[in-house]
Order: C-alpha cells, then sequence, then structure tokens
C-alpha cells in the first residue's frame, strides 16, 4: 500500500490523502530527528512541532503524525479560504501549507488572489516560493512545480 493508500484506510479522505501523497514524497521520511537545511531539528514527514535531537519514531507513529498534521494544516488553511475549492487545487494548497506555515500562507499574494478568484493566478504563485534561508532549493523548485501542476489539474491522480 502506498502512502495515499494508508491515509485513506486511516480514514483520511480526498484532498487530505492525496496531499499526504505529495508531502511524503517531497518531504520525505527520517525516523530519527535531524535538523533540515534551514537549522530546525524534523523528524518523519517534515514534522517540526516539539521535535528535539535524538527522537526516534516508528513508521506507524510517522504515519499516525502526518495524518494529524495533514487534518491540521486543514484546518488552519480553511479558516482563510473563502472561495470553493476542487480536490486538486486543496491538495495542492494542503502540500504548500505543510511545508511554509500557515502563518505564510495568510500574508501571501497567493492567498489574496485565491480569494478574488483568481485560481490560475494563485496556482501560479506557488513557484515563487522556492527559497529555504534564503537560498533557492532545487527540491522546493521540483516541488513548487508539481503543487503548481497538482494545482492547475495537469497532473492524474
Amino acid at each position: 500500500m502506498n502512502i495515499r493508500q494508508k491515509l485513506t484506510a486511516m480514514g483520511l479522505a480526498g484532498a487530505l490523502a492525496l496531499s499526504g501523497g505529495y508531502v511524503a514524497v517531497f518531504e520525505g521520511k527520517e525516523n530519527k530527528a535531524y535538523v533540515d537545511p534551514v537549522g530546525i531539528y524534523t523528524i518523519c514527514y517534515g514534522e517540526t512541532s516539539g521535535v528535539k535531537k535524538g527522537m526516534y519514531k516508528t513508521d506507524d507513529e510517522c504515519l499516525e503524525s502526518l495524518a494529524n498534521e495533514l487534518v491540521k494544516h486543514n484546518e488552519q488553511m480553511m479558516k482563510y479560504v473563502q472561495v470553493p475549492l476542487n480536490t486538486h487545487q486543496q491538495a495542492a494548497f494542503l502540500s504548500f501549507i505543510y511545508n511554509v506555515g500557515v502563518g505564510n500562507f495568510k500574508k501571501s499574494t497567493l492567498l489574496r488572489k485565491l480569494n478574488n478568484g483568481d485560481y490560475t493566478g494563485a496556482c501560479n504563485e506557488l513557484p515563487k516560493w522556492k527559497y529555504a534561508g534564503g537560498q533557492e532549493l532545487a527540491g522546493l523548485v521540483s516541488r513548487r512545480d508539481t503543487e503548481r501542476k497538482l494545482c492547475l489539474g495537469e497532473l492524474v491522480y
């Protein structure tokens, strides 16, 4: 079973399970805490909250954590989105917020365009978010390109 199927089996549906599949690919999974490119302790699928040096989580704990984080991030995201989203748009924006945080999202041009009904413009904002610690990262370039394509409905899922 792939991550999306596992998340669906855990009760996540539609955009949350779809987004989780992309998050898992782009974040990767590390069972032991490590320091990310901007100096933040991270574990599992990019989890940073409460992570300390030396922490370890099992595969099942990482999957459960991912599911919980997706639900939490989706709830936060939907507090600010004032327009309807289809499944692929919601999944793309959820993957984005999982990575950059809701704080960056709520003050972004992306959200302003989205709430003005400019769906294409909002999707096209995603590739601009390719920097971490002031440096362009190849992984973020790839992630944002994929999120943009997903957002625009160009990816089959």
